[in-house]
Parts: structure tokens; C-alpha cells; sequence
């Protein structure tokens, strides 16, 4: 998937002179994406923003913009193809246009798929109202053989409410959001995942999952248990039985998939109910809820169960864990008193 790491650069047209920035935005979407043109009412003074964040051969740019036209021609395509799969998670604004010779119309929780073989002309905004969202760019060769039926994938409703839709807009939002906790050997796998979430949403929606890699299957499977799992933390009844009936495969083939990850599926689920308990134990605004109850909001539901598994993964016991990680903020609290006292009595 090449190499590298996780680097973003970021473009905001008040950086740049009025003159310049509809221009130089015009050229930045286009080495983002593939050359076209552009159209504005609002050319005179361009209000717009973009964050590139390159993970390997995989780049996602969230974005913020005024309304504009975008014309990619058939001239433009024999001139300069990325060959490129562009994917558009709307926030805020519809896209609007014609592609692969149908209409197309793309609001918030829907996403938008162009072909960089094929001409478009695609209007962002509604009204004066400016467009966000976050754009993906992924190389057709990394996609499997359902990329050939691209027509049909442009003209598919692709949702974010349901299925690997919902997975891959939850990726977005989270490298978009998130992207300066990676490292620099996170990108290419950044990439991996963004790839195969996209094969997968594809392969769904013309009902050929089967067609998908051995590899892609089993990873995405993988990321579907996880949201599962973070989904149902709350729930004690939350087994490797249950896990495995919700997703219609054995138990031994459950645990044999996180074997391959290098972990257990008892040790997952009980790492991410302790990282939300120790969270709730440090949050200054859930200090008069007992440890009990933050413990069972999370499914455990045996106090002394709970103690000795936060002992082991933290060093010490919850509650002397929630007495040293709200002293802080209880010293600061005492000091704002004091000042405030102060303050009052010399009035």
C-alpha cells in the first residue's frame, strides 16, 4: 500500500489574498481529485477550507466550501486520469449533478461516488448555504474486480445509517477528527482499512460480497464484530455465544478470527468496558456516582470481579485510581473558592 505516514496539510482561502484564493482553490481540488473547472457566484471573494490527510495510497479531505459548479469533461479525462475512485460523505449540503450519465443527488448521511474515468459536472452547496464534508480518494487497482461496474456503484444509494455504510462513515469521521493521535507507521494502515470498508460497502450493494478477497472478508467481518461489541458494552449478556449468533458463525471460528488479531474476544471486550469505567472515574462531572454504578453502567456486574480486572490493567484500585485523577480539578475547585471568598469579603 506504499509507505509513509499520516501527514495532513491544510488549506484555508483566508490565508490568501481575495484575488487569488478562487483560483488556487480551483487548483487544489484538482490535484485532490482529478483536473476540472470550476464555477462560482461567490468567485469575488471565495470563503473555503480543506484538510489532506495522506494515509499511504488513500487520502481523505474533509472540507468546507461556498457553493460551486465542478465540470470534469471528456478532454479532461483523456488528458489526466488518476484512475481514482472519489467517495463524498455530505455534512452539511447536497451534491447535485449528472455522472455516468444519470442524475445524482447526494445529501447528508448519503454517500456520493465518482469515477475519475468518466466526465461529471456536480454542484456542492444549497442555495448560499456553504457545503461540508469529507471527500476519500482510493485507487481503483486497490479496489476488488466490482470496481469494473462503476456505473451502476454511481447510481447505487449508498447509505451511512446501516451495514459497512455506517462502518466506513464512522472511519471517516474518526480519522477526520482525530487524525493527530496517529503515528507514523499508522497511515498504510489507515489505507487498509479505508479499503477494504469500501470493497465491502460496494460488494453489498451489488449483492456480491462473495466475490470480495479472502483477506478483505475476514477484516471487515472483524471490524463489524468490533462496532458490535463498542455498541453493546452496557450489556453483561454481551458473550462470545451472542456475538457469534449475531453474526451467523461458529463460537470457534469468532475466536479464531481474533486469535489472528493477536487477541482474545473475552480480553476485547473487557479492555474497552475498563477504558470507559477508568474514563467515568476521572470525569470531575460523575464524581458523586458511585464506583458500583459506573462499573455496572459498563457490564460488570460483580464489584469484585471489577476491582481486581481495573487493578490488573491499572495498578491500582478504581477507587484510589478516582482519588488521585480528580484531585486536580478538586484543588482547583478549592482555589476558586478561595478566591472567590476573597474577592467577596473585600468587596
Amino acid at each position: 500500500m506504499g509507505g509513509g505516514s499520516v501527514i495532513e496539510t491544510v488549506f484555508r482561502t483566508h490565508d490568501v489574498p481575495k484575488e487569488d484564493r478562487f483560483d488556487m482553490w480551483q487548483e487544489l481540488i484538482s490535484r485532490t481529485h482529478a483536473p476540472m473547472s470550476m464555477e462560482s457566484s461567490h468567485k469575488a471573494d471565495f470563503q473555503a477550507s480543506q484538510r489532506v490527510l495522506a494515509l499511504g495510497d488513500v487520502t481523505v479531505w474533509p472540507t468546507t466550501f461556498q457553493p460551486v459548479r465542478f465540470v470534469r469533461t471528456q478532454k479532461q479525462v483523456r488528458g489526466s486520469d488518476p484512475e481514482t475512485v472519489h467517495v463524498s460523505l455530505p455534512a452539511r449540503g447536497t451534491l447535485r449533478g449528472l455522472h455516468c450519465g444519470s442524475e445524482i443527488a447526494c445529501g447528508p448521511g448519503t454517500f456520493c461516488v465518482l469515477d475519475s474515468s468518466r466526465p461529471v459536472e456536480l454542484t456542492g452547496g444549497d442555495g448560499d448555504l456553504p457545503h461540508t464534508g469529507i471527500g476519500m480518494e482510493v485507487p481503483k487497482a486497490l479496489l476488488p474486480p466490482a470496481r469494473h461496474k462503476m456505473t451502476a456503484l454511481t447510481t447505487c444509494r449508498l447509505s451511512e445509517g446501516e451495514g459497512f455504510g455506517a462502518l466506513l462513515g464512522q472511519f471517516l469521521r474518526h480519522v477526520a477528527g482525530d487524525a493527530a493521535s496517529y503515528g507514523p507507521s499508522d497511515g498504510p494502515r489507515l489505507a487498509a482499512v479505508a479499503v477494504d470498508l469500501l470493497s465491502a460497502m460496494f460488494a453489498h450493494a451489488l449483492d456480491a460480497e462473495r466475490s470480495l478477497p479472502p483477506e478483505t472478508h475476514r477484516r471487515t467481518l472483524v471490524l463489524r464484530i468490533r462496532a458490535f461489541i463498542l455498541q453493546r458494552l452496557h450489556d453483561p449478556l454481551l458473550t462470545p455465544p451472542v456475538i457469534a449468533a449475531a453474526h451467523h458463525i461458529s463460537i470457534s471460528y469468532l475466536h479464531r478470527l481474533f486469535q489472528e488479531e493477536d487477541d482474545t474476544v473475552a480480553a476485547f471486550v473487557r479492555r474497552q468496558r475498563l477504558a470507559r469505567t477508568r474514563r467515568d472515574l476521572s470525569d470531575p462531572a460523575q464524581r458523586t456516582v458511585s464506583v458500583h454504578e459506573i462499573a455496572a453502567r459498563w457490564g460488570f456486574t460483580h464489584q469484585a470481579v471489577f476491582s481486581r480486572a481495573f487493578r490488573s490493567a491499572y495498578g491500582v484500585p478504581p477507587r484510589d485510581y478516582r482519588e488521585t485523577a480528580l484531585a486536580p480539578a478538586a484543588m482547583g475547585a478549592a482555589r476558586r473558592r478561595i478566591v472567590n471568598e476573597a474577592w467577596i469579603h473585600g468587596q
